[in-house]
């Protein structure tokens, strides 16, 4: 019998589209030094779908669209843009590019990895901001990681 390696488990993939593009997305993110959070809320009625911070200090979000119901779905994404230095569009090779608004980076993505195809431009967070979510992000982690390591030891909410 061959055995499968835990890399290649089609049933460890997320049920979602758009979390198998947000895992690929994490991926290539960490392979540049990032810290990259999947699911991140910057301030109630806003879920970003990966938060990162560059070895820059530099906040990038990542939005990730499976499809074009997906995309026309969103009209919260603008909102977005007032929480990161950088913004990105990460889609598949499937999807109509033409869709997506001028001005944004543009990262190629599946289940397994991605590529960066365009650089977002940046547009630099308020310092006082900044300093918010970079506390946020960290209190978000490390909840996450306690809730999986020590899920007895976890106290209040882990968004």
């Amino acid at each position: 019998m061959t055995e499968i390696s835990p890399a290649d488990d089609p049933t460890l993939l997320p049920a979602m589209p758009g979390q198998r593009l947000a895992r690929g997305v994490t991926r290539m993110l960490s392979a540049l030094g990032h810290a990259a959070l999947p699911e991140f809320v910057p301030v109630g009625g806003l879920r970003v779908d990966v938060i990162s911070i560059s070895p820059k200090g530099e906040i990038w979000v990542v939005e990730c669209k499976s499809c074009r119901a997906d995309f026309i779905a969103d009209r919260k994404w603008q909102g977005y843009l007032e929480f990161c230095d950088r913004f990105f569009w990460a889609i598949d090779a499937d999807f109509p590019q033409d869709l997506l608004p001028e001005g944004c980076g543009l990262i190629m993505a599946d289940s397994w990895g991605a590529e960066l195809i365009r650089m977002g431009p940046e547009t630099r967070l308020a310092g006082a901001r900044r300093t918010r979510l970079l506390r946020e992000i960290a209190r978000v982690s490390t909840g996450r990681l306690m809730a999986v390591t020590d899920p007895m030891g976890v106290s209040g909410a882990v968004s």
